[in-house]
């Protein structure tokens, strides 16, 4: 069984060990980075590529590529941070964490790890762990430090290369592209404006050709990208008048209308 966490903390992370029942914490909000170390089986899946993990794996997630996460067997242990672009941000190391290949895309984000690699990483996370629940006034800075440990450690493994095509590639495509398109939804604040508007943006997010993208998603749905992206931005805007005070103008800069 699941608990549901609604939100990561105000301060814009939260470190927890994975326990060995098969129990796991599910986040309404996607707008997180993740990165995650768990010993067990599961099935990762992106684009039209995956991957079966067996024995310890090192994950690093970006809500800017949506993935999915199967897991095949109740027996995991191991840790988890999530962090939001905010939180790094704030730190004078944050460029260098944004701009790991592992959270960009067209990265390989999946690393299978020996032992001895596995206890120096879970080391790390136990540290976080402990500081997050401590009063040292200077936690977040050693917290992003450790991040960009992990992730230092990271680049001097070897990516994994067992993927492996889905048998129905288009259905896997189609249904993250319209997680993808409602993960732009919706677009809080004035300031704020729709990231994602065209299928090229799309296929980019998605690590695969427009071309490949859009015959994926007419196959499946019958209708083009295109097509899903206005009726998605034209119900939005109708919501938005009808449940809203904002101004017109400003309702029309926010989902890409200049």
């Amino acid at each position: 069984m699941s608990q549901h966490i609604k939100s990561i903390p105000s301060q814009g992370y939260i470190i927890y060990e994975i326990d060995g029942t098969g129990k796991t914490k599910e986040y309404s909000r996607k707008d997180f980075y993740k990165i995650c170390l768990v010993t067990g089986k599961n099935l990762i899946e992106y684009a039209d590529r995956g991957i079966q993990t067996y024995g310890t794996t090192l994950f690093f997630g970006t809500p800017h590529i949506p993935y999915s996460w199967e897991i095949v067997t109740k027996e995991q242990t191991g840790y988890t941070i999530l962090f939001t672009e905010q939180f790094l941000k704030s730190g004078n190391n944050s460029e260098s964490l944004l701009q790991s290949p592992f959270f960009k895309i067209g990265g390989t984000p999946i690393f299978f790890l020996k032992d001895e690699q596995r206890e120096y990483i879970a080391g790390i996370f136990r540290k976080m762990i402990a500081e997050q629940n401590s009063d040292y006034p200077f936690k977040d800075e050693l917290l992003r430090n450790c991040i960009n440990l992990i992730i230092h450690e990271a680049l001097k493994l070897q990516p994994s290369d067992s993927y492996y095509t889905q048998k129905n590639a288009s259905s896997r495509i189609t249904s993250l592209f319209l997680e993808l398109l409602e993960r732009q939804f919706p677009v809080v604040g004035k300031e704020n404006q729709l990231a994602i508007k065209s299928p090229h943006d799309f296929a980019l997010h998605l690590s695969v050709h427009v071309n490949h993208l859009n015959r994926a998603v007419k196959e499946i749905t019958g209708k083009s990208t295109s097509s899903h992206i206005s009726e998605r931005i034209v119900a939005e805007a109708k919501d938005l008048l009808r449940h809203t005070d904002r101004p017109i103008a400003d309702i029309a800069y926010s989902l890409g209308f200049d």
